[in-house]
């Protein structure tokens, strides 16, 4: 339930959308051309009861400002990016075996836009020693060429830069600091990704979720040990999740909903970049960087795939 640190907010996805079908069934195992359907469909039933009995288990009513981030005003290009992935997570929400073969190309220059203005203006720059200040400068010429090399192979991951923050027992925390342009495509991968994964989760679930925060699941907390009868409360963490996770077995758990092979070879790249250490490079054989835009999707997708 940690706050990203890269990003300070979500690119704005509406909930809204006119089409949807991109995917594959897990049984058919069929590449299937993106279907268009007319009027917005409401969640399935199935789903929707699975979502009220989550939140009504864990205590607390049912707040329509926990599920969905505040309301905006978008522009006409986040519009586009909305209405785009809004196609995504209808899909997602109404075909639970789905697979979805066709993602990138929802990769658009408006998106990376999208992406760029979500990141943290004053976070610490990369092994590239760009900054945000400095990359906005000439950012639309920068976008369009980052897209064009995303969507024609030519996009080379950067290693993270290796951090150590102290921690409170007094150990060092290892962090990983991306590249400017490797945060852009991951935050605009996660915003594409979190479409599939946002639909597949229960209500009680609070971590890394967009428009939810420590806050939110303390709320839920407090509110069922007021209301509900309470025997105990389990504290539970996983010893150094994120640094020893199977990346071979995280791109399986990926692949159960996602087969666009351009994905998860981005996927793969950021996860054998590798890290840059005092000017020495090396390859983790286990693990994903903390503090990158990319890890908390990660610990989503082991958690939707596994539960």
């Amino acid at each position: 339930m940690h706050e990203n640190r890269e990003t300070s907010k979500a690119p704005a996805v509406k909930p809204d959308g006119r089409s949807a079908g991109e995917g594959k069934s897990r049984t058919a195992r069929m590449y299937a051309s993106e279907e268009s359907h007319s009027g917005i469909l409401p969640m399935n039933r199935s789903n929707k009861d699975r979502k009220s009995l989550a939140e009504s288990e864990e205590g607390r009513p049912l707040i329509k400002e926990n599920a969905h981030q505040p309301n905006t005003h978008p522009t006409q290009s986040e519009e586009r990016v909305s209405q785009g992935l809004a196609r995504v997570r209808k899909a997602a929400r109404e075909h639970k075996e789905m697979k979805f073969t066709a993602l990138l190309h929802h990769l658009t220059v408006d998106l990376l836009r999208e992406s760029f203005y979500s990141l943290k203006r004053k976070a610490a720059p990369g092994v590239d020693g760009v900054t945000w200040q400095e990359y906005e400068t000439g950012a639309e010429d920068r976008l369009v060429d980052l897209h064009s090399r995303v969507h024609r192979g030519a996009y080379r991951a950067m290693p993270s830069r290796r951090v150590y923050i102290e921690k409170a027992d007094g150990r060092q925390r290892p962090l990983g600091v991306a590249a400017l342009e490797d945060k852009i495509v991951q935050q605009a991968v996660v915003t594409i990704l979190n479409q599939i994964y946002e639909e597949d989760f229960l209500g009680l679930s609070y971590g890394f979720r967009p428009g939810r925060s420590q806050h939110d699941a303390l709320d839920a907390l407090s509110y069922t040990l007021l209301k509900k009868k309470v025997n105990y409360v389990l504290d539970a963490d996983i010893r150094s999740f994120f640094d020893n996770l199977d990346k071979s077995w995280l791109v399986k758990f990926v692949e159960h909903r996602v087969a666009d092979p351009r994905i998860l070879r981005l996927i793969q790249k950021w996860l054998k970049a590798g890290v840059m250490e005092e000017g020495i490079w090396s390859e983790p054989k286990t693990g994903s960087p903390q503090g990158s835009v990319l890890t908390p999707l990660t610990q989503k997708v082991i958690s939707s795939s596994s539960g």
